[in-house]
């Protein structure tokens, strides 16, 4: 067992673990148990996880030991527990969605998870969501609230929020979250975590054809971008069975964030990977793409501190507001009709939430395909518009959402109204991407005077994420963020 008290261990990250059990300091046991020890301590004040496989797990690592014993070429995750949002097949689990309405058992694992063990990883259980991934707030009639490890009077935000309180409590180093709409960038920026959500088609959605319509993606949340990038380079690809592809990248996530890519993170990205020098040509606005959203003055202030350390950084950075176009009729049809798809999965439509039966039923109207090809074609018109910006800079900075963390019990007694009012200011920022399909990333950018984390958004241009690690690595760099530890860990 390594000399590192429980604590170091925990927040050693993916790669510093993954470090001490190829290096022989730590077997992958050793880490599994330790990591069951914190989730037994903190997951009942915190409640990330729906379902905790603590006996499969140490099968698993006690496998990934043998094979390291047997001289096995080991995988860049060898040994590392993970946890996965309960929106992805799991074998021998049911795959809930956050709810109570699914009770049959995944016979095989999906896509994402089944390349996270390619990769070595030990899946460690299933994190909390609120039903079908609909609100920013991970709340639930099934299993209640998620709770902030900064403040547990506060959301963890939604709705990778299970995801989110176990790695911002190091519970795990990190975890496999999804985004339809905000929903990895919103919980790392609640939780002070780093959550990129990838460009369209990069990653599998498999054996789900799309996830929303084609507004959802899947990818990690970790404490740091090199944890993140690892985690990336081991689920990257699609199927057979996914609608779309991404554009191949020219460089692996992890050499994106080496030291030799990051001192010439400058490098502009047009095409590919320059070789120049030139400094990145960053927009700034804080202007909100839903109209009548205006962010606190605290969110405002984080951004035009971020701007300060990239232009000390040497970028080139000015205001500059894209052009927005309303997404509504784009990306309202794609939830409804997301909703409605998982909706009919169900075994037990009568254990569904009542606001998510509502949604259900008002997605009748959007379950055609030829109204979802049609809010398609129009996110597709929307990106042009948008993606002009691309055409003057290379990277936009902006708040990842408007407002700091909400308290506990958003949801408490709200109907479909009263919750969808309070719900989508929290993604007017994040929203519009979905529809676009760039990559754009959540990146910690200090805290509030309360003491609640703070985040901006870095967006690039399609297939530029590339960019975007780099860059926040840089950030990173300068910020430190990994190092802190919030109270409730």
């Amino acid at each position: 067992m390594s000399d590192l008290p429980d604590s170091e261990l925990a927040f050693a990250g993916i790669v510093g673990q993954a470090e001490l059990i190829r290096s022989g300091q730590l077997s992958a046991r050793e880490l599994t148990e330790n990591t069951l020890r914190r989730i037994e301590r903190l997951n009942p004040s915190l409640n990330a996880f729906t379902r905790i496989l603590a006996d499969e797990a140490l099968k698993e690592a006690t496998r990934r030991d043998q094979h390291q014993a047997d001289g096995t070429a080991l995988g860049p995750l060898h040994g590392v527990p993970i946890a996965i949002k309960d929106e992805n097949d799991v074998a021998g689990t049911p795959t809930t969605y956050g709810g109570a309405a699914v009770t049959r058992i995944a016979t095989a694992d999906s896509e994402v998870v089944r390349r996270l063990r390619v990769a070595g990883a030990v899946v460690i259980g299933k994190t909390t969501m609120p039903e079908f991934g609909i609100w920013p707030f991970t709340e639930t009639a099934a299993h209640g609230y998620t709770r902030n490890p900064w403040d547990t009077g506060f959301s963890t935000g939604g709705s990778s929020g299970g995801s989110a309180a176990a790695v911002a409590s190091g519970m795990v180093a990190g975890a496999i979250g999804g985004d339809g709409g905000g929903s990895i960038r919103l919980p790392a920026a609640f939780c002070g975590l780093f959550g990129l959500k990838p460009q369209r088609g990069r990653v599998s959605t498999a054996p789900n054809r799309n996830l929303w319509r084609g507004l959802g993606t899947l990818g990690p949340l970790t404490r740091s971008v090199h944890d993140s990038a690892l985690m990336y380079d081991a689920i990257l690809g699609t199927t057979a069975v996914d609608d779309y592809r991404a554009e191949p990248l020219p460089l692996s996530f992890t050499d994106a964030v080496s030291s030799s890519f990051t001192d010439a993170v400058s490098s502009s990205f047009t095409d590919a990977v320059s070789s120049t020098t030139s400094p990145l040509r960053i927009a700034v606005s804080t202007r909100s793409p839903v109209r009548g959203i205006s962010p606190a003055p605290e969110v405002v202030a984080g951004v035009h501190a971020v701007a300060e350390m990239l232009s000390a950084l040497g970028h080139h950075v000015e205001e500059f507001d894209p052009e927005y176009p309303d997404a509504t009729a784009s990306f309202l049809p794609q939830v409804l009709g997301g909703v409605r798809d998982e909706a009919l999965r169900v075994d037990r439509p009568d254990l569904l939430e009542r606001r998510t039966r509502a949604l259900s039923s008002i997605g009748r109207i959007a379950s055609s395909g030829r109204v979802g090809k049609a809010a398609y074609r129009r996110g597709m018109r929307i990106a042009h518009t948008v993606n002009q910006v691309f055409d003057t800079f290379d990277v936009v900075l902006t708040p990842t959402t408007p407002a700091l963390p909400r308290a506990i019990g958003q949801l408490e007694g709200a109907g479909l109204v009263s919750a969808a009012r309070k719900s989508l200011p929290i993604a007017a920022y994040c929203s519009i991407w979905n529809v676009c399909g760039n990559p754009a990333a959540a990146v910690p950018a200090g805290f509030s005077e309360s003491g609640l984390p703070l985040s901006v958004q870095l967006v690039s241009r399609p297939n530029g994420e590339l960019t975007i690690l780099a860059l926040a690595q840089q950030l990173e760099e300068r910020i430190g963020w990994p190092n802190f530890r919030p109270p409730h860990a």
